[in-house]
C-alpha cells in the first residue's frame, strides 16, 4: 500500500509594511514578513484580495477591520504599493504576488 504524505502548503516570504496609522490596527507593528500561502483556497496563484484576506484573518489583531477593508476589498483613502509602485499600475487586487514582494499600506485618511 502506498504511503499517503500530509499536503503542504508553498509559501513565498514577502515583506508587508503599514503606515499612516494603520499600523495600529496590526499590533502596532509597522513592518511583518510574512509566509504567504502561494495559492488560494479554490488554488489560483495568490493576489493582493487573497493578501488582504490573509492580514485580516491571520495578522489583524484589532477587531476594527472595517477601518482596512470595505466591501472585501481595502477600503478608499488607503494607498497601496507593490514594490514602491501604485497598485493601480499593477493590476490593484489581480496582482500576482510574487517570492519577495515589499507590499505597504498607507492611511491618507487624518482626523482634522
Amino acid at each position: 500500500m502506498a504511503e499517503t504524505k500530509p499536503e503542504t502548503v508553498d509559501v513565498m516570504d514577502i515583506t508587508v509594511e503599514f503606515t499612516g496609522g494603520l499600523e495600529m490596527l496590526f499590533s502596532n507593528k509597522r513592518k511583518h514578513n510574512i509566509s504567504l500561502p502561494s495559492k488560494d483556497a479554490s488554488g489560483a496563484p495568490a493576489n493582493i484580495n487573497f493578501l488582504v484576506e490573509y492580514l485580516c484573518k491571520h495578522v489583524m489583531k484589532d477587531p476594527r477591520k472595517d477601518l482596512f477593508v470595505l466591501d472585501d476589498t481595502v477600503r478608499p483613502g488607503i494607498l497601496v504599493l507593490i514594490n514602491e509602485a501604485d497598485w493601480e499600475l499593477e493590476g490593484e487586487g489581480e496582482y500576482a504576488v510574487q517570492k519577495g514582494d515589499n507590499i505597504i499600506f498607507v492611511s491618507t485618511l487624518h482626523g482634522g
